[in-house]
Parts: structure tokens; C-alpha cells; sequence
């Protein structure tokens, strides 16, 4: 199932993606769920309900023209792991990590699939990278690897928007990987049942049509169970919780000379099966 959040003139609205559009949650059963989390909260419960709501009801928006939402509006916490492609570590002149490398984004970074990115006031070097994100479902503390894959709830697209001096001002990432706007991701969630393994897709970024990024999430360095297995064994999963996996080789930083985004450049992140999320940058106003 791909479960979406857009609005089509009369607010936020959670919907079903289906061949024919958007079939609104909202509109079919406004007593159901809330929000995104509540609805990944209430999974067991609510699936059937969400599948015939599917299945018996026409689509209440056309998925083109329709504005997207970020699927989840204020997760509980975003955590990003860096250096997780062999690639993008040999391109950041970096070794292989031993252990996992973490950040978190504000979730005040949150922004729709295919809203404008902001490019800030105060810097000029504002980088792309391409990544999977996994939401988390049942979550939980001290998950083993066996686990990991029913913790998680699905799978989306995004990119880890950074901007790259406030990121290596010092040794602590956050507010360089924080800005508003940079934490786009969607276009909506491709439940896990519905994906199976999430360690095989192709994943690219091009900008203004220029392919930049092209890889597979088969390629990294943690996958995502050990990520799982790691981060809760310092911290409680919750449900809706967003996690960037990772970005492969060809970020904008590395390139010579190096490329950052401008004004009017599009950015857009495919992952098969998954979708595509597109955006204009933007200055800040």
C-alpha cells in the first residue's frame, strides 16, 4: 500500500495512492486517525479499513496537479547516518567508518516532496544528497537484527539537504544539516509488506536533468537492520520516526570544481519502486 498526506484546497489530508488518485482517509473516515503517526500507531487496527476504503471508494484527487505533503508533518525524531556508501566515503577522502556515524535533523527541516528548498541567506554552498528513508512502525529498545525488519513500516524518498560550511564549521553536523526546508522526503510511504527487501533498489539524483548520484541501496555500508539494531540500542523507536539511510558517491561538494545548487536549479531523488520526490531551489526570502 503507498499511504500519501496532500492538500487539494481544504487542508492536510491523508490518503491511499491508488491507479485512479488519491482516495482521501480524511473524507471517508474522519473519526479514524488524525495523523500519519496515528495511523502507523494503529496499523493492526486500522488496515482493513484503510484497504476497503481503498478498494471501494473513488479516487477523491488526481495524484497529477495534486500539491503532496510530507507524509509524516512533525515526526517525534529524524536521525540520519552519515557515510553509509562506499563511494561517498572515498569521494569525502574519509575512511570506512567502524561504527556508525549519526546525526539528527530538527524536524523543523521537514518539507513536501516537491516544495521549493530554500537556499539560505547565509550560505551559498547548499549540496543535494540522495537518499532512502525508512519510517519506523512498531519501533521499540534493544532490537536485535532478526527483528529490525518488523520494526519498520515503510519506505520513502529523500534528500539530506545540507549546507556544507555550517556542516564542517565543527565536528557536530546538526545545525549544517538543519536548515528549514532540507529535510524533504515522499513522495509518500510504500508500506513494507508491500516492498520486502529495501536492500536492492537504484537510487539516483539529477539535477536540472544532469544525473549527479546512481547507485543501490544494495551498496550500503549499514544496512538498514543494523541501523535499526544500532539506534535502539541508545534510544526508543517510536512510530513515525524517519531515518536517512545514507547517501551514495556524486554529491555536489566532490565534484571539480565543486557544484552547488542556485536559484532555479531542480533537484530530483528516484528510487525504484518507490518514487520520486522534485524540487526548485529557491532563495530565502
Amino acid at each position: 500500500m503507498k499511504l500519501a498526506a496532500f492538500d487539494a484546497g481544504r487542508g492536510r489530508e491523508l490518503a491511499v495512492v491508488t491507479d485512479a488518485g488519491l482516495v482521501s482517509i480524511t473524507r471517508a473516515a474522519p473519526g479514524l486517525v488524525s495523523e500519519m503517526t496515528d495511523l502507523i500507531a494503529r496499523w493492526d487496527a486500522v488496515r482493513g479499513a484503510v484497504a476497503e476504503i481503498a478498494a471501494s471508494r473513488a479516487a477523491d484527487a488526481p495524484l497529477a496537479g495534486t500539491r503532496l505533503l510530507a507524509p509524516i508533518a512533525r515526526p517525534g525524531k529524524i536521525m540520519a547516518i552519515g557515510l553509509n556508501y562506499a563511494d561517498h566515503i572515498a569521494e569525502s577522502g574519509m575512511e570506512t567508518p567502524a561504527a556508525q556515524t549519526w546525526f539528527s535533523k530538527a524536524v523543523t527541516a521537514v518539507n513536501g516532496p516537491n516544495d521549493p528548498i530554500q537556499i539560505p541567506k547565509v550560505s551559498a554552498f547548499l549540496d543535494y544528497e540522495a537518499e532512502m528513508v525508512a519510517i519506523v512502525g512498531a519501533g521499540g529498545r534493544h532490537i536485535g537484527r532478526e527483528a529490525a525488519p518488523g520494526a519498520i513500516f515503510g519506505y520513502c524518498v529523500g534528500n539530506d539537504a545540507t549546507v556544507r560550511d555550517w556542516q564542517h564549521r565543527t565536528s557536530q553536523w546538526v545545525v549544517g544539516k538543519s536548515f528549514d526546508t532540507h529535510a524533504p522526503f515522499g513522495p509518500w510511504i510504500t508500506t513494507a509488506d508491500e516492498l520486502g527487501d529495501p536492500h536492492g533498489l537504484g537510487i539516483r539524483c539529477l539535477v536540472n536533468g544532469e544525473t549527479r548520484q546512481a547507485s543501490n541501496t544494495a551498496q550500503l555500508v549499514f544496512d538498514v537492520w543494523a541501523q535499526v539494531e544500532h539506534l535502539s540500542q541508545a534510544m526508543t523507536l517510536e512510530p513515525g520516526d524517519v531515518i536517512y539511510t545514507g547517501t551514495p558517491g556524486g554529491v555536489g561538494a566532490a565534484m571539480t570544481p565543486r557544484q552547488f545548487l542556485k536559484d532555479g536549479d531542480v533537484v530530483r531523488v528516484e528510487i525504484d519502486r518507490l518514487g520520486a520526490i522534485e524540487a526548485v531551489c529557491r532563495p530565502e526570502a
